[in-house]
C-alpha cells in the first residue's frame, strides 16, 4: 500500500512541490498525470526513498520513507521497489540474462539463472537471453526492462511516462504488460504520465485512482 500526508518537497531553490494525499491499497494502480516538468518524477523519487520529503510522510509498504537513510534506504529499495524508467538503461555490455543477473547482484542476491528464465519467460522474451539490447526491438527492451524490475517480485512497480513515444496499439500493449504484470506479482502500480492515452487504455475493471500534480509553489 501507499499512503501520503501532507506531503510536500522543497527544492533547493526554495520552490515547494505540495501534493495531495493519496491511500493506495496494495495491489491497487495510482496513476499520477501533469505536465512536463510538473512534479511527477519527484513524486516517484519520494515513493522510492531517492529523496526525503521537506514536510509530511510518505508510507510505501508499510515503511514510512522519512525513517530510511543510506545503506538501509538502498537495501529497501532493492527489496520492495520495482523501477521501469522512461529510458530502459539496460548495459549495452550485458546481455538480457546479464542485466536481469546484474539486478540480482545490485541487491546483494545470489544469481539465480531459474528465477531470471521465469521473469523473461512470463514476459515472452526467454528466448531473448543472450542477445544483447542493441539486437532487441523498442518493445522487446520495454519487456526486457519490465522483467528487470520484477526480477525480485517488487511489492511496488514505479512506471515513468511507459508509454512515451510509442504508437496508439504499442501503447494499449504495454498498458495491458504492466497491470497483468503488477496483477501477477500482487504489486501496486503507480503509473507517472503526461499522456492522455493512457487514462483512456487502462482496464476499468482494475481501477485505478488519479493524481493531478501541478506546478511547483513558491
Amino acid at each position: 500500500m501507499i499512503s501520503s500526508r501532507q506531503l510536500t518537497y522543497r527544492y533547493r531553490s526554495g520552490a515547494e512541490l505540495r501534493f495531495d494525499d493519496v491511500d493506495v491499497p496494495q495491489g491497487g494502480v495510482l496513476l499520477l498525470r501533469g505536465a512536463s516538468g510538473s512534479g511527477k518524477s519527484t513524486w516517484l523519487a519520494l515513493a522510492a526513498a531517492l529523496l526525503a520529503p521537506g514536510a509530511g510522510d510518505i508510507t510505501v509498504a508499510g515503511q514510512v520513507m522519512s525513517t530510511l537513510r543510506g545503506a538501509a534506504s538502498d537495501a529497501w529499495r532493492a527489496r520492495t521497489i520495482g523501477f521501469l524508467p522512461q529510458k530502459l538503461h539496460l548495459s549495452a555490455a550485458l546481455t538480457v540474462h546479464g542485466n536481469l543477473a546484474m539486478a540480482q547482484w545490485a541487491a546483494g542476491q545470489p544469481q539465480d539463472d531459474a528465477r531470471i528464465r521465469e521473469a523473461l519467460a512470463a514476459l515472452g522474451v526467454d528466448e531473448l537471453a543472450a542477445r544483447k539490447p542493441a539486437q532487441l526491438s523498442g518493445g522487446q527492451a520495454q519487456r526486457v526492462a519490465l522483467a528487470r524490475a520484477v526480477l525480485l517480485q517488487p511489492k511496488v512497480i514505479l512506471a515513468d511516462e511507459p508509454t512515451a513515444s510509442l504508437d496508439d496499439e504499442t501503447a494499449r500493449q504495454a498498458l495491458a504488460l504492466l497491470q497483468a504484470t503488477a496483477q501477477r506479482h500482487g504489486a501496486t502500480l503507480v503509473i507517472a504520465t503526461h499522456d492522455a492515452r493512457v487514462e483512456v487504455h487502462l482496464d476499468s475493471h482494475i481501477g485505478f485512482q488519479p493524481l493531478s500534480i501541478g506546478r511547483k509553489q513558491l
